[in-house]
């Protein structure tokens, strides 16, 4: 199944290529950004205007800051059991702990892609950056796998999730290649929990907390097609499926960056942080020094930085993403 796709135009191999040569040609001097935020912003909106293309590479903080928050007051209203159980304390360690059975492993996992996946941001910053884009030619890559540019009405065809997407199950080997839509499983195994659905549609915790941290065994998700046992289509190893949809925006992307290359290209960093940067930073760092004509923005809480070989042509603004769009749709 992988093989059929190897001759095709692969966007994330090509750019994780250019991330890992960029960083051997780089002085090692980085930049934060100078000025007046009141400047930078009116410059970013600018290069918004003038772009003939814009790329936008977004990472967990830009989630962050529409209110995707993996603990705080957010977790604990939806995992206040789990946590006074296990002593979890997070989204992101709850994922990996050792739960006593599937049954408990499943009711975790059908709340956390719920409330990742399935819910809309509680902050219009998605809303905000279609705004910005909107009627502009622009591509999206991403390692989020909350799917909120598509909930936010981005097209579709413009989206690159190179990490997966919390709405997809695969098999656990991933030797099939398949995936197939799990929200179907996860509105079930909610209504298991006992939540409830408000007058929004949401579901939400009952008045009395009477949920519950398991799921009935005959709900424990398998692979429709085999009955295979099931994991998240989420990049953790070399299990993970890049399936037919996966190389289809793959090969879009890889199309965008040719068709764009001696362009004034835009490439818009947000909320992007260490952890993977061959995919989207370094990868942005290599285009925009390659073209002249080309602007490097990055936007990230506390973390806004980028090469001193790009410091004429780069705009860096360490501050909450949402608050900078805001700001700029309203000169």
């Amino acid at each position: 199944m992988r093989d059929s796709f190897r001759d095709r135009p692969n966007g994330y191999i090509e750019s994780i290529r250019m991330g890992q040569t960029i960083m051997h040609s780089l002085s090692g001097k980085l930049v934060y950004g100078t000025g007046p935020i009141d400047e930078r912003i009116e410059k970013l909106s600018d290069a918004i205007e003038q772009a003939d293309a814009i790329i936008i590479g977004a990472g967990a903080g830009l989630s962050t800051s529409a209110g995707f928050t993996y603990e705080g007051e957010r977790f604990n209203e939806y995992f206040f059991d789990f946590a006074k159980r296990y002593g979890i304390t997070d989204l992101y360690s709850g994922g990996f702990y050792p739960f006593p059975d599937e049954e408990t492993r499943w009711a975790w996992w059908a709340r956390a892609i719920y409330y990742n996946r399935y819910v809309n941001a509680q902050k219009p910053v998605y809303d905000d950056l279609l705004k910005l884009v909107n009627g502009k030619d622009y591509f999206v890559v991403t390692t989020n796998v909350d799917h909120q540019f598509q909930r936010a009405g981005f097209d579709k065809k413009r989206l690159f999730y190179t990490q997966g997407d919390f709405g997809l199950f695969q098999s656990e080997d991933g030797k099939d290649g398949e995936t197939y839509d799990n929200e179907g499983w996860v509105m079930k195994a909610m209504e298991a929990q006992r939540f409830v659905i408000n007058e929004a549609g949401i579901f939400e915790v009952p008045d009395d907390k009477s949920i519950e941290t398991r799921i009935p065994k005959n709900l424990i998700p398998r692979m429709p097609s085999t009955g295979a046992p099931v994991t998240n289509n989420l990049r953790v190893d070399e299990t993970f499926v890049e399936d037919a949809g996966w190389h289809d925006a793959s090969a879009r992307y890889a199309d965008f960056i040719r068709r764009h290359e001696n362009m004034k290209v835009l490439f818009l960093e947000l909320g992007v942080g260490g952890n993977t940067p061959v995919i989207i930073k370094f990868p942005f760092w290599k285009m925009a020094i390659s073209n002249d004509k080309s602007t490097f923005a990055c936007i990230n809480f506390e973390e806004a930085y980028c090469p001193a070989e790009l410091e004429d042509r780069s705009i860096c603004i360490s501050s909450d993403i949402g608050d900078v769009l805001a700001r700029i749709l309203a000169l």
